[in-house]
């Protein structure tokens, strides 16, 4: 049987798109850093072992995306320098994180578990995505979903 997918162009993808942007290794490590609140190169390149010109070369994209911003700080007796800040597209990153934070724990975490977790600021508990649709309707199997072309599909010629 034939795919239904074949008959549609997917040359403006987003999720290729997407993926231009966080689909280095390294990329998605400097997010997490960040959203856990350590914002300034020298912080992120000793806690992670991000070599220093892969670190400038990741900020430096993620600022011209339009992830990050740039925000001026000066200690007493430095020179001026520059902590990262999410944007309000880094933000809207956070379920990402989270999804790839669960399917690690579940599929690669040491026996003793996961270094981290992220819990409601409010009641403590544990944070997780949860997939529904427009409906309200929880998703919770691969194959509940079809795939369709979106508005901006093409037919294939």
């Amino acid at each position: 049987m034939r795919p239904a997918a074949l008959d549609w162009s997917v040359e403006n993808c987003t999720i290729a798109r997407a993926m231009e942007v966080l689909g280095e290794r390294w990329t998605l490590v400097v997010l997490r850093e960040v959203f856990n609140g350590v914002r300034r190169f020298d912080d992120m390149r000793v806690r992670t072992g991000i070599p220093r010109q892969v670190l400038t070369n990741r900020l430096a994209m993620l600022v011209e995306r339009g992830v990050l911003r740039r925000e001026p700080y000066r200690e007493p007796g430095s020179r001026p320098r520059h902590e990262y800040r999410l944007t309000e597209m880094g933000l809207d990153l956070w379920p990402v994180l989270v999804a790839v934070l669960g399917w690690g724990d579940r599929y690669l975490a040491d026996p003793e578990g996961s270094p981290l977790s992220v819990a409601h600021r409010d009641c403590g508990a544990e944070v997780r995505v949860e997939l529904r649709c427009a409906e309200g309707h929880e998703i919770t199997e691969a194959r509940d979903v079809l795939p369709r072309p979106g508005p901006g599909a093409h037919r294939r010629a």
